[in-house]
């Protein structure tokens, strides 16, 4: 028969931590990238990890396309079937993220080992977030992995002093256009 004993302590112990666990309250601001289609709270609470995903394709893209033309730009580096970032731009290997949601252990380590491999390589880590509410723990690991981590108007900065595009200013003046507004039936 198990110990019910050791049965308690894991409940016991799982209560504690449920008990210590605070979240952030929902993240009810919008952004820039999410004001240049139109779109609410509302709309990506009705499938939170599709728009996620859906954004950060479309950051993704638009950071690249940015970089690509100028000198010193390479595309995302391969290490067998990884890529631990999007694009090379001289010396600074950067990665776009949307945000960081995820805290699974999977997500963590591989931002902490391709920051410590990029440096290896001797590239500097860039992290470039259109959102300023990432997850704290996912932000610890990209930290432990040296990454440099820049959000919302620093990363937009970040593209400007090194690309000369003021993509923030261009964004601003499609959402007010409203010349990508997305309207739905």
């Amino acid at each position: 028969m198990c110990d019910l004993d050791n049965l308690y302590k894991i409940l016991k112990k799982y209560k504690e931590e449920f008990q210590q666990k605070q979240y952030i309250e929902e993240y009810l601001d919008s952004d820039i990238l999410m004001e240049t289609f139109g779109l609410t709270q509302e709309i990506k609470g009705e499938n939170k990890q599709y728009w996620g995903r859906q954004l950060g394709m479309c950051w993704q893209l638009l950071v690249t396309e940015v970089f690509k033309d100028l000198a010193g730009y390479k595309p995302a580096l391969k290490i067998g079937d990884d890529e631990p970032c999007d694009l090379i731009y001289k010396e600074d290997a950067i990665d776009t993220k949307y945000r960081i949601g995820s805290g699974d252990s999977g997500t963590l380590k591989k931002f902490k080992q391709y920051g410590k491999k990029l440096i290896e390589l001797n590239y500097v880590p860039i992290l470039l977030f259109v959102r300023t509410d990432n997850l704290p723990a996912a932000i610890t690991a990209c930290e432990a992995g040296q990454w440099k981590i820049l959000t919302g108007k620093d990363s937009f900065n970040y593209i400007k002093n090194n690309s000369g595009f003021d993509l923030y200013a261009w964004l601003m003046e499609h959402k007010n256009n409203k010349t990508f507004y997305v309207r739905r039936k």
